[in-house]
Formats: structure tokens, C-alpha cells, sequence
């Protein structure tokens, strides 16, 4: 049996139904946290948060993220069988989050992990919905995905 032709579709799709999966994944699991990310930065007992999402190849990830993360961080097992998991790090700014990905990296190389992708959000407000902040991140780490930029960091901010 062969693949059926997208007739009148562009070729040039930018999510493919694992992508879309991706998402709706990260929203049944993460609106919640970033909701109360939110509650408190609005309360003034937090200031800005980094969502993390990465993945890699040969690894057990999550194992990883659970030994270099902080107390104060969270750990998602989003998809197991694409390797591929989520961290909230609370009160992280920019070059906190950049230097954490460094070394999530740099570990992910030593244990010999391979296909390393990595794009993190920094959130400054609550102006946007915890829908948009997951989605701006998967947008981010599709992008780099599709661009090969293996073993980068993607980092972007919203405020």
C-alpha cells in the first residue's frame, strides 16, 4: 500500500501529526504547572521561569534531568519512545537557562547520547496563555529539528 497524495496541500507543511501530538502532549501535562508558574509571578513570589524542552537519542533523559535538576525544578516525561522531556526551572533567567542547557548538553554528550535537540522559553510575563508559552517552545524545537541544528541551544523570551 502506498501513501495517499496531498492534492491542493502545500509541500511545505510546517507540523506533522508528531509534531502536533507533541503539543497537545505538553499541554495536557504542563498547563497546570504553568498556571501556578503564572499565580505566582503575579503574586510577586517569582520573577521569570525557562520551559525547557530537549531530547536525545541513546540516553535515559529523564534519568539525567532528575540528577542535574534543582529542587525547585520539574521534570516531564512527555514521550518516551521519541526521548524527548520538558523542564520548568523556576526563577531562571536567561543566562541561568543558557547555562543549564550547556551543561544538560555537554552530559548528554559524555553518556554518548546522540540527535540532541534543545529549545527553551524564558517567560517574563503572564500576559500569555500556559497554551502559548508550550506552543512557542514547540515551535522553537520543531524549527530546530527540521533545521538539523542538533546539540544547539534555541533560546527565545517573551514579555
Amino acid at each position: 500500500m502506498t501513501n495517499r497524495d496531498n492534492f491542493g496541500r502545500k509541500k511545505d507543511l510546517r507540523y506533522t501529526a508528531k509534531d502536533i501530538t507533541l503539543a497537545v502532549n505538553m499541554v495536557k501535562e504542563l498547563e497546570c504547572s504553568i498556571d501556578m508558574m503564572f499565580y505566582l509571578m503575579n503574586s510577586s513570589s517569582e520573577n521569570t521561569f525557562v520551559l525547557m524542552l530537549v531530547s536525545a537519542d541513546n540516553i535515559d533523559l529523564k534519568k539525567l534531568l532528575e540528577k542535574e535538576k534543582r529542587d525547585t525544578d520539574i521534570v516531564y516525561d512527555i514521550d518516551k519512545d521519541e526521548s524527548i522531556c520538558a523542564m520548568i526551572c523556576q526563577e531562571t533567567k536567561v543566562d541561568g537557562g543558557y547555562r543549564f542547557a550547556e551543561r544538560i548538553i555537554r552530559n548528554i554528550n559524555l553518556d554518548k547520547g546522540e540527535n540532541i535537540y534543545c529549545a527553551e522559553l524564558e517567560v517574563r510575563t503572564t500576559k500569555f496563555s500556559s497554551k502559548d508559552v508550550v506552543f512557542r517552545v514547540v515551535d522553537a524545537f520543531v524549527k530546530a529539528k527540521q533545521e538539523e541544528r542538533s546539540g544547539e541551544i534555541i533560546f527565545k523570551s517573551i514579555y
